[in-house]
């Protein structure tokens, strides 16, 4: 399997199937708190799909669960392949590995990385899991910092002392410089100003011009406004 396996007829990247999602409480007599109930959702490649709805509906519990860092109650995320489909919800702890480090892409509201690790080299890291070479993969970092308006004697520092709207263009600049089939972006402008907003919607138009298939939360409705193909509101009856 590899990221050469979906097939550029095959429309539908991601699809999500009766979704249930909740949480036990342990330390509170085991209290059962329902997120999401029943959740459905279909995302083509080049698309972009916005998820709408106030804080706590469960749109960053939502997010985590497509990539696999929640287990869900109930229901199947189906990546798609030319050659098949592979259930994020039951598959092993390898294939979702290879997802993510081929298919998947996820941009998180904060920072977690390695301290001591240069930023340039946090960067770097996705294309060079994937065999790029250093020159090309640093050439690559080197272009997204500079469009990012990183300066360039932030790029040998760890970016644990940076600011939080530069930590926010490290993780952005670390999830956009592999072309990814499905992309997961959660709150990608929250910290930015207007400048680097305007960066970013440029960065996720043109990986749908490149046909990835797309999730966000954009709580910024200028960017959501400018990047959105399709809305999906969340609200309490889905939890």
């Amino acid at each position: 399997m590899s990221a050469n396996a979906i097939a550029a007829n095959n429309t539908i990247r991601l699809s999500v199937e009766s979704l249930h999602k909740h949480f036990q409480l342990h330390l509170q007599n085991k209290t059962r708190l329902p997120v999401l109930s029943d959740f459905s959702l279909q995302v083509s490649e080049a698309e972009c799909v916005a998820l709408v709805g106030r804080s706590g509906m469960g749109k960053s519990t939502l997010l985590k669960c497509l990539y696999g860092n929640y287990v869900l109650s109930e229901g199947r995320i189906n990546v798609h392949f030319d050659d098949g489909i592979i259930d994020i919800a039951n598959t092993s702890t390898q294939n979702i590995y290879y997802l993510r480090q081929h298919i998947i892409g996820y941009v998180s509201q904060f920072l977690r990385v390695i301290p001591r690790v240069p930023a340039i080299a946090i960067v770097m890291e996705p294309l060079l899991i994937r065999g790029i070479a250093q020159q090309q993969a640093l050439a690559k970092a080197q272009d997204l910092l500079h469009r990012l308006n990183i300066p360039e004697s932030l790029w040998s520092l760890s970016p644990t002392t940076f600011s939080g709207g530069e930590q926010q263009r490290i993780n952005i600049a670390r999830g956009f410089i592999a072309p990814n089939p499905i992309l997961f972006l959660d709150e990608p402008t929250a910290s930015l100003d207007a400048v680097n907003r305007k960066v970013v919607i440029e960065l996720i138009n043109e990986a749908k011009h490149d046909r990835s298939a797309i999730v966000g939360i954009f709580h910024d409705e200028e960017v959501r406004d400018a990047v959105a193909d399709k809305l999906i509101y969340l609200s309490e009856s889905a939890a």
